[in-house]
């Protein structure tokens, strides 16, 4: 598989994996909304954070710092070019916060990406490479509508074939202080 088809398998997955862990959440948080799934008659959570960016924690890096990347154009493909703050968290343990966006089926994931923005659809990435993080958890994290907080090793990714910025290993459950 070459370069251009690890992104539409990558979203694919997003895609499939998304819908059918919203299709398994259960309990009351299920119920709290109009909006229903397409996979069941089951409606989706609403989300209080849809239309406002997540809160800045003390020792946790922001999205605001993830967002300093531009593309850069080196011979036929863009690659990005990162801003002094993120270059220097490049193997560096680090905490970050954001919505779980499952890659797998089940209620618990150890491989998803970690979005700046909650999913509001199914079908819908929520925002661009640099705000997204592929997460690589030591134990498995339960699936859940409400933002997280992980600490891990933060790799900066310069030239993934996936389209990738970010990837978060060894990661662990826990929470900002």
């Amino acid at each position: 598989m070459n370069a251009k088809t690890y992104l539409p398998v990558l979203l694919a997955l997003l895609i499939g994996a998304s819908a059918a862990a919203w299709a398994q959440q259960k309990g009351p948080a299920a119920d709290a909304t109009l909006s229903k799934s397409p996979l069941t008659d089951k409606p989706l959570p609403p989300s209080p954070y849809a239309d406002k960016p997540l809160p800045e924690l003390k020792g946790v890096v922001s999205w605001k710092t993830l967002g300093e990347v531009k593309p850069v154009k080196q011979k036929d493909k863009f690659v990005p070019e990162f801003g002094k703050a993120v270059a220097s968290l490049d193997k560096k343990e680090v905490k970050l916060q954001g919505f779980m966006m499952p890659l797998d089926m089940g209620e618990k994931q150890q491989r998803f990406i970690l979005s700046a923005l909650p999913p509001s659809c199914a079908f819908c990435l929520p925002g661009g490479p640099e705000q997204m993080v592929e997460v690589q958890t030591r134990r498995p994290v339960k699936y859940g509508f409400e933002p997280i907080v992980l600490s891990g090793k933060l790799a900066v990714l310069k030239d993934d074939p996936m389209g990738l910025y970010y990837r978060l290993t060894d990661a662990v459950l826990t929470v900002a202080k």
